[in-house]
């Protein structure tokens, strides 16, 4: 008769080599996690740009690292109340209006707690300058385990940009002069 463990034994080990746990490993990769949300940023007309993953304090949580997403918080808390902060437009699509036809994830370098992915993106109407404003870089760290978004760069009429650097920037002009 077989033991009740070694039948949950054998169920658990083809839960695990199931397609669900290899989605879940895929998920957890940076090229795959950017396929995601490129495939998402994609539906439709692609004109409903990438504001999903930084529109909240949970969207930043789900894709940003605990450090981009405290800049991010920081920035927030002291943007005035009905302004915009440092960040004025859509970094996922590099634009103020979205148009995304299709795009290219391209892992440029990975190691065990760090990784860069590129991402290049062609629109309906093709109206770049330059080429270089349609790639996009994302920076990942390890973060509790888990592939997070620590930086975000791309270029507008070929002059280079970074999130984290426009948090920074803007942090410290918003610091307040301390007392003497």
């Amino acid at each position: 008769m077989i033991d009740r463990r070694f039948l949950l034994l054998g169920f658990a080990s083809m839960l695990a080599a199931s397609p669900l746990s290899a989605q879940t490993q895929a998920a957890n990769d940076p090229a795959a996690i950017m396929t995601a949300i490129y495939t998402r940023v994609a539906k439709g007309k692609g004109e409903d740009g990438g504001n999903f993953v930084i529109e909240d304090r949970k969207a930043r949580t789900k894709y940003l690292s605990k450090a981009l997403a405290a800049e991010w918080a920081k920035m927030d808390a002291r943007t005035p109340k009905g302004e915009v902060g440092a960040v004025d437009f859509d970094p996922i699509t590099n634009s103020q209006d979205p148009d995304v036809a299709s795009f290219k994830v391209t892992p440029e370098k990975q190691e065990a707690d760090k990784a860069t992915i590129a991402v290049t993106i062609a629109g309906h109407r093709d109206d770049r300058k330059e080429q270089a404003d349609n790639v996009i870089r994302y920076d990942f760290v390890r973060d509790a385990g888990q592939w997070k978004i620590d930086d975000i760069r791309g270029a507008i009429d070929g002059k280079p940009w970074s999130i984290r650097s426009m948090l920074a920037d803007f942090i410290k002009l918003t610091d307040k002069p301390k007392r003497k």
